[in-house]
């Protein structure tokens, strides 16, 4: 996650991280969310602990808990919809530490700021989903030697 994440960092909000959030819980489950917490401590320490790393502490778990509590469900288009809704929303999440330390207009503002990067975040999150998501899994299936995404 970490290591893509940078990689593809020159390109505004268009990264793989949604992605193997929705691999990891898919195939791991609750376990998942070990790899979500070390993403986003790498992260805090690339980046420094400000307030922004508050809202990855909240959003990017959120991903994952979605993606474990929907992991039986194999269609692409439905993991693209759920990775490209969240790529919209995520600046309203990001926003809400900024209501809390600097009130209704810091939050407003933060928020309305960010909106065409959360358009960007949303399309590029859905595409690389719905193109990514199904040979990804086969791939690690066959490396893990499982018969399905769901352990069987």
């Amino acid at each position: 996650m970490f290591g893509t994440q940078v990689a593809m960092a020159s390109i505004p909000n268009v990264h793989l991280v949604a992605v193997f959030i929705i691999l990891a819980a898919t195939l791991f489950g609750w376990k998942a969310l070990y790899s979500v917490f070390i993403f986003v401590l790498l992260e805090g320490l690339m980046y420094g602990f400000g307030l922004w790393f508050v809202s990855y502490l909240y959003i990017w778990p959120l991903l994952a808990i979605v993606a474990v509590l929907c992991r039986r469900n194999t269609s692409r288009v439905f993991w693209a919809v759920v990775s490209g809704i969240f790529g919209l929303i995520f600046g309203a999440l990001c926003s809400i530490p900024y209501f809390i330390a600097g009130g209704w207009a810091a939050g407003v503002a933060y928020w309305v700021a960010g909106i065409p990067y959360d358009f960007i975040h949303c399309v590029s999150n859905a595409v690389l989903t719905f193109f990514l998501i199904t040979p990804m899994q086969k791939l690690c299936m066959k490396l893990l030697g499982r018969q399905s995404v769901t352990g069987g």
